[in-house]
């Protein structure tokens, strides 16, 4: 056997416990063993103990019936004497998917102004963004989601002072109400009109960048897919007749009745989220920015292009490559984050399904394997998207 070890000739034989190559093998085994066997122990030592204290294991208990109300359920049905754990399930998923996605686009948005507005030549505008940058930042989310909803949006008017704008939005420390939209037949047309003008703009937008590839010439794009997802809709609407009707929130003999609630909890968890995220947001924007050579700003200023179409085409596009990575892991923290939601009672999955049908079923184990199984893959969801849109973006040398 020959092998490269230092101090020895080459076709000299190595005994095997001098070989790299058997030595490198035999300590992966090792550590795969070690592994394997540790694991093997806690299995089995939880499995001991689970019998000895009487505790049930499997997932039988998502088909018992939960028996207890949640505060607040979206798109689904649920009731607490017929509704089951797997039902809980579903809503903390949906509510985290809820707050989380819509979280991610206005910290996005808030992130993007205001870290363009930090490199603004205003002074006072430089000193606002630079304020409530700092601000945000150095202020424990848990604090400014308890700042909302304790201070804000429980000191609202109470229902019988609600502020109403018009007949049809009400505001009082019970929530936001609004008209609500009851479907009739034929509705179907509106949103299958709206999912066809997403899909148009998409082709106008590669057909646009296709013809300035080879003309030089642009298209507006931006107004033209405005037009395309609103305008489509609308006319499907106007088309079968207005298929639908709006139902008004009307004060009751308690409460506002009718229409559609955004609860206070809600409220303060997806401004607290979006707020506290746009602040890290806007310095990641400030960094890329910054990241691209002044000489392309002094470029387009020699040319006479406007400095709002410099940014948005010339210095935002080179940007975002030194942009996405960290903003990945900005997306990542805040759909984490939403687990804070314990504290004010909003219902996402740590607080009816890891907290309330923990307690009622004790089977812990499953329960906490479920719900680390659901941030782990909405985690890697995020991350293959956003590494796919990385790619796409990256300059691609000829």
């Amino acid at each position: 056997m020959t092998a490269d070890v230092p101090g020895m000739s080459e076709g000299a034989k190595v005994s095997p416990f001098r070989d790299p190559k058997i030595r490198a093998l035999f300590f992966q085994v090792l550590v795969i063993v070690t592994f394997l066997a540790f694991v093997y122990y806690i299995a089995d030592n939880t499995i001991t103990n689970l019998e000895k204290r009487g505790i049930a294991s499997g997932f039988d208990f998502l088909s018992q019936n939960s028996g207890f109300d949640i505060g607040i359920v979206l798109l689904v049905d649920y009731n607490a004497q017929t509704s089951t754990h797997g039902d809980v399930l579903l809503i903390g998923i949906i509510n985290t998917l809820a707050v989380s996605l819509s979280g991610i686009v206005l910290a996005t948005i808030i992130g993007f102004v205001f870290g363009v507005l930090r490199l603004s030549n205003n002074w006072i505008v430089n000193r606002i963004a630079y304020v409530y940058i700092e601000v945000v930042r150095n202020i424990p989310l848990l604090v400014q989601l308890l700042f909302w909803y304790l201070a804000v949006l429980l000191e609202l008017p109470k229902v019988r002072d609600s502020v109403k704008l018009g007949d049809s939005v009400a505001i009082n420390n019970r929530g936001f109400y609004f008209p609500s939209i009851v479907p009739d037949s034929g509705f179907w047309l509106i949103p299958t009109a709206f999912v066809l003008g997403i899909i148009a703009t998409v082709f106008v937008s590669k057909w646009a960048h296709k013809r300035q590839d080879e003309t030089g010439q642009q298209f507006p794009v931006f107004t033209t897919g405005l037009a395309l997802i609103i305008g489509l809709p609308v006319l499907a609407a106007l088309v079968s007749g207005i298929p639908f009707a709006l139902e008004y929130p009307s004060m009751g003999r308690f409460n506002i009745a009718g229409g559609w609630v955004i609860k206070p909890e809600f409220m303060a968890l997806f401004l607290g989220l979006s707020i506290y995220t746009g602040g890290f947001i806007a310095e990641i924007v400030r960094s890329g920015i910054n990241a691209v050579s002044h000489g392309q700003t002094e470029a387009a200023n020699s040319l006479g292009i406007k400095p709002s179409v410099t940014m948005r085409l010339i210095i935002i596009p080179q940007a975002l490559r030194v942009i996405i990575p960290p903003l990945t892991s900005q997306f990542l923290n805040l759909t984490k984050n939403s687990s804070l939601a314990t504290a004010i009672g909003y219902s996402e999955i740590v607080a009816i399904f890891a907290g309330t049908s923990l307690n009622q079923t004790g089977q812990a184990i499953e329960i906490i394997a479920l719900t680390m199984l659901f941030y782990l893959t909405i985690s890697l969801i995020i991350s293959v998207f956003m590494n796919w849109y990385n790619k796409r973006i990256a300059l691609v040398e000829r």
